[in-house]
């Protein structure tokens, strides 16, 4: 198992310096993996007057700080962006860091503040749609190789996109989504990893073990490609001591899940703060036996 911190894009890591200095932290005491959200404004009546940042950004400034630790955004809305755009951006970040990117996407929300707000789509099922057809075309622009093509949502016409990813045929992508909904997980199943929120355990709670395990069952049943590494990303709050960091993540482990996610509580103020993610940082990750 690989262990990971999750922050948001705002709040004190909308400054790409404090999330330079997050991955530099998380580098030394163990970590495997630092992950960024990707919101425009989030709920913008929770979010009033806070500051937002770029992810990107604030991913490229993590990537110069750092040799080892995994990045990437956990999650991008494909839908929101345009795909071309985007799969330049992962690239670049690729090469950046030496080909240490994995690509989390998904449906993203709330959709009414994320994307009406704008002016966008926001009917849930032609997202899904954007996001499909977008996550095939991106796979196609990593490649490096020439492009044509003409979908219901996008179009690309005798492309090409280089320099293509560090990491080839791709970066790994995963695919975050609600379980038990079994469309985003079908989805998942596609790609190379699912990151699924349970609607009895809500962001920073670690789900239960035998939904866990339903979970990987329903993902074995509908993969099609078992030649090549999957992973299942679960994620909370882990105390700073071993045995109850040991205690909560070694029968998650047991169950199938490959990364916990360190991840605060969205009630409160912890979560977007500096101070009490950076504590948690440095008493390491869980060691499991």
């Amino acid at each position: 198992m690989r262990f990971s911190v999750n922050i948001p894009n705002f709040g004190d890591f909308a400054d790409a310096h404090t999330v330079a200095r997050v991955a530099t932290a998380a580098e030394e005491a163990g970590w495997d993996g630092l992950f960024v959200w990707d919101h425009v404004v989030h709920s913008k009546e929770r979010r009033r007057g806070q500051a937002f940042g770029d992810p990107w950004m604030l991913m490229t400034a993590a990537a110069l700080a750092t040799s080892r630790i995994k990045l990437g955004p956990l999650v991008t809305p494909v839908a929101r962006r345009r795909p071309e755009q985007l799969a330049r951006q992962v690239a670049t970040l690729d090469a950046l860091s030496g080909g240490r990117v994995i690509f989390g996407a998904g449906l993203g929300g709330p959709i009414d503040d994320e994307f009406g707000s704008f002016g966008d789509e926001t009917d849930p099922k032609v997202l899904a749609e954007k996001l499909d057809e977008g996550l095939d075309l991106m796979a196609e622009y990593w490649s490096g190789a020439r492009v044509n093509h003409d979908g219901k949502h996008y179009r690309a016409v005798d492309v090409e996109l280089l320099p293509a990813t560090v990491q080839q045929p791709r970066p790994p992508v995963w695919i975050a989504g609600y379980w038990p909904r079994k469309a985003p997980m079908r989805r998942a199943a596609r790609w190379d990893g699912a990151v699924p929120l349970f609607t009895s355990a809500n962001h920073g709670q670690a789900p239960a073990v035998e939904e866990l395990r339903e979970l990987i069952g329903f993902l074995d049943e509908q993969r099609t490609d078992r030649s090549t590494p999957y992973d299942v990303i679960v994620g909370g709050i882990s105390p700073g001591d071993a045995a109850g960091a040991r205690a909560l993540v070694e029968p998650l482990a047991a169950a199938g899940a490959t990364w916990w996610d360190e991840r605060q509580l969205l009630g409160g103020t912890d979560f977007y703060r500096l101070d009490p993610v950076l504590r948690r940082i440095e008493q390491g990750p869980p060691t499991l036996g």
